[in-house]
């Protein structure tokens, strides 16, 4: 029996000191490091702790057990909530180790195993001497060089989808670093997805979230205190701050109180949200969440309308006594596309315009707007009073006396009523004379007027609408007069139109006089040129030769249509002008001019990566629905081609040149089968066009006179025989091969595929075409394309196309040949 017990005691100590022993080799295989040096390195077993334990730092698989990915996440959570991945672009295979170590020369660098051939992130930093690397108890992993701790990198520079305490979102001018949030794919992909949030610089800087280089919500500008329109229902847990200066602009925020857990993020379905960690529940609480309401969408409303969410209405005109909708149909039916228009016309040159209060609003779209910190109310009013082209402007800090002025030069978007005080701004608009009264007053006095006198004032009141209608029917003659413009339309298309008539002196002297070295493009309807107006603004002013095929009827159809139509994806027409022969229309600038002469040139291809490419194809998509389906007149393009495409300063698209738009007679575009055989257009025909143009952009090939040189298909043809042989990465433009995303590439090629098709019926809609390109859903397989041209070689060469001859009456029998 002693035996026994002595047996069973050992046994027991036995498993004590095995169970000892597996917690030793437990803790060193989960060890913690304080940081990375030359000797310590980071495997798939360790991770790296704060020096608080605020925040940790190592390997984690979001979904999949396929893919590995570094990143940081909050240490004292139970929640594993990451803040920040690595290489978010660049999975690790399940099945391969990894390891994040310092290499020569002070590069921090993710890599297979211990292969230092074989990187798959990195620092890209260089150091002669020591480097370390440490994770902060902000969340900020950093690289630091030497004892004096000089940082060569820092993971808060590239914010992933999450903007912590402390960080940057915005940019420097001297370094040209942005520092943008954008969203992971989907909840188990971090890499990047579709929406992005970043600070817009090219007026007064603003906070914009973008859905591709579509603005799908805007942040009022910075106020001193806080965004114009916004609520003051985050004020009670964090500050934030904006710094505006001549080297960088960025947002950041703090916490008042330093023992709650709080985290900003742009989620995958593009909301932002504000979220706060709550200790007794054991959970993240949502406390904020953009979009809010109907009215946080951008640009509701459109030009000087508001948007409020307190009525079932929800847009109405800044001031439904001075502005009127331009569609008062539209308006009736929810239609709020046209915005509002001044119920009275500017009369800037005679001085006698002046300006309105209006107050709690959320202060308009400062793309064109301009900007000084340090003017008075005052000297604000003075600076937008001397210029015509000034339609508002405010104060910039409302906390130091209202100092600061914003202008603004277009019309005033994505304005809406904000109830809270603290949120809305006052803005001071631009009115003619006589709407200067204030109604108060005008009832006042309609109070004191004594029957006996009513038929005398009737008669004062038809006399001053006399004189008044006959001042401003003499101006417009004389301004006509000694511009010598005339402008040969009738006058519901005058009214239709609602853009500035500029005299031919002024484009004369913005152009230098048509100087040749002004001169930005050509083409069978005249010329374009680069001008500067005096105020400074930049144009492109588009003169029509008098042989131009573009005639009278086509310029006053382009500018009409045009003027109607407001969609980032369109180029925005300033105005017009017609001297005699001369026929002018006025452009917003874009820097970057064609997609053609950028596409097809091969050193200026460079600039166009893959993701640089699949953007301007959805732009160009949304920008079509929009005429197809969204814009008020439904408009078929007709003429759309690559060199109606234009790049503004950020190579965002923008389609023009709309005068084909009712009478298509060129014979450059990318025709469709229907059209060249039976002289039939419909939306269908402009699918058709931009199915080519996408094959263009992802080959860098122009469709009109590409022929294979082994099996003589054109461009159509090429890409229907690579898709059906499963080498449709063979299309793809050859510089590349390097940057591109194969999935993307692969959906664009069978959306434009789709496109093309023979049968106008199998073509998709541009809604479903661009659902197609935001989403990995399966596509529909697509049929032979229209115009699919190919030589075969049999002793002699024998052209054929697939596409049936066809015609109208069925007696004619019409050859076709393919552009």
């Amino acid at each position: 029996m002693r035996h026994l017990n002595v047996r069973i005691l050992m046994e027991k100590a036995t498993i004590l000191v095995l169970f000892l022993f597996s917690l030793h080799i437990q803790k060193i295989y989960t060890a913690e490091i304080d940081l990375i040096s030359d000797s310590k390195f980071l495997t798939e077993a360790d991770t790296l702790v704060s020096p608080g334990g605020n925040f940790e730092l190592g390997f984690f698989r979001p979904g999949s057990p396929e893919n590995k990915y570094v990143g940081i996440w909050y240490k004292k959570i139970s929640v594993q909530t990451v803040v920040w991945v690595a290489n978010r672009d660049f999975p690790v295979n399940g099945s391969s180790s990894a390891t994040l170590r310092i290499i020569s020369p002070g590069n921090l660098v993710l890599m297979k195993g211990n292969d230092t051939n074989d990187v798959i992130w990195s620092s890209n930093t260089t150091s002669s001497g020591n480097v370390t690397v440490q994770l902060d108890d902000t969340g900020n992993l950093v690289v630091r060089e030497g004892i004096g701790e000089k940082i060569l990198w820092q993971s808060f520079d590239y914010p992933t989808d999450t903007l912590l305490p402390g960080m940057k979102l915005g940019r420097s001018f001297l370094t040209g670093k942005e520092r943008h949030l954008s969203s992971w794919k989907s909840n188990q992909d971090p890499a990047p997805g579709e929406f992005t949030w970043s600070a817009e610089t090219s007026g007064y800087p603003q906070i914009i979230l973008k859905q591709g280089t579509t603005v799908i919500f805007r942040g009022g500008p910075w106020n001193d205190v806080w965004f114009s329109g916004d609520s003051a229902s985050t004020r009670n847990i964090v500050t934030g701050d904006m710094v505006i200066n001549e080297t960088e602009v960025y947002y950041t925020y703090s916490l008042l109180n330093s023992s709650v857990i709080s985290r900003l993020v742009l989620n995958s379905s593009g909301q932002l949200e504000r979220w706060v960690w709550v200790t007794d529940v054991n959970k993240w609480q949502i406390f904020l969440q953009l979009e809010r309401d109907f009215c946080d969408g951008y640009n509701i409303c459109y030009g000087y309308g508001t948007c409020s969410s307190l009525t079932s209405k929800r847009c109405s005109c800044l001031d439904e006594i001075r502005f009127v909708p331009r569609n008062q149909k539209g308006w009736e039916m929810a239609d709020w596309s046209g915005g509002c228009v001044r119920r009275t016309p500017l009369d800037c040159k005679n001085g006698t315009d002046g300006f309105i209060k209006y107050s709690n609003v959320k202060l308009p779209d400062t793309e064109s707007s301009w900007y000084n910190v340090s003017m008075s109310l005052n000297e604000c009013k003075e600076k937008c009073f001397k210029n015509c082209t000034c339609m508002a402007y405010s104060n910039i800090d409302i906390r130091r006396g209202g100092n600061g002025c914003l202008l603004w030069f277009s019309e005033l978007l994505d304005m809406k009523e904000v109830p809270d005080s603290n949120g809305g701004q006052d803005i001071f608009v631009r009115m003619a004379s006589s709407e200067l009264v204030h109604e108060k007053k005008e009832r006042a006095n309609l109070k004191i007027i004594l029957p006996v006198v009513f038929l005398g004032v009737l008669l004062i009141g038809l006399s001053s609408t006399w004189f008044h209608y006959a001042c401003r029917k003499r101006h417009h003659q004389q301004l006509r007069k000694d511009s010598g413009e005339f402008f040969d339309v009738g006058r519901s298309q005058r009214d239709a139109m609602e853009l500035p008539l500029f005299s031919f002196s002024t484009l004369a002297r913005a152009t230098a006089r048509f100087s040749p070295d002004n001169k930005i493009g050509e083409g069978g309807f005249g010329s374009v040129y680069k001008g500067v107006l005096e105020e400074g603004l930049e144009i492109a002013v588009k003169r029509l030769s008098t042989t131009s095929s573009q005639g009278l009827d086509e310029f006053k159809n382009e500018v009409i249509c045009i003027s109607k139509l407001q969609h980032r994806n369109l180029v925005r027409l300033l105005g017009c002008s017609i001297l005699g022969d001369e026929k002018l229309l006025i452009y917003e600038y874009m820097p970057n001019r064609s997609l053609d002469l950028c596409l097809f040139d091969k050193k200026r291809s460079s600039q166009l990566d893959w993701t640089t490419r699949f953007n301007i194809i959805k732009g160009i998509a949304r920008g079509l629905l929009y005429l197809h389906q969204d814009s008020r007149l439904r408009i078929i393009h007709r003429d759309l081609k690559a060199s109606n495409v234009l790049l503004d300063k950020d190579m965002n698209p923008k389609i023009s040149d709309f005068g084909m738009a009712r009478s298509f007679g060129g014979n450059d575009g990318y025709m469709s089968p229907e059209y060249a055989l039976d002289g039939v257009f419909s939306f269908k025909s402009d699918v058709f066009s931009f199915g080519v143009l996408v094959l263009e952009i992802v080959s860098g090939k122009r469709n009109r006179g590409f022929m294979h040189s082994e099996h003589d298909n054109n461009l159509l043809g090429h890409a229907w025989r690579m898709h059906n042989e499963g080498r449709s990465m063979e299309l793809i433009d050859t510089s590349l091969s390097q940057s591109s995303n194969s999935s993307e590439v692969i959906r664009s090629i069978i959306v434009g595929l789709l496109c093309v098709q023979q049968s106008p019926e199998d073509r998709p809609n541009m809604s479903s075409v661009v659902l197609m390109l935001g989403n990995e859903g399966i596509l529909q397989k697509p049929k032979q394309p229209g115009f699919f041209i190919e030589r075969i070689l049999h002793g002699a060469d024998v052209s054929s196309c697939s596409y049936p001859t066809s015609s109208t009456n069925d007696l004619t029998v019409t050859e076709v040949v393919a552009r």
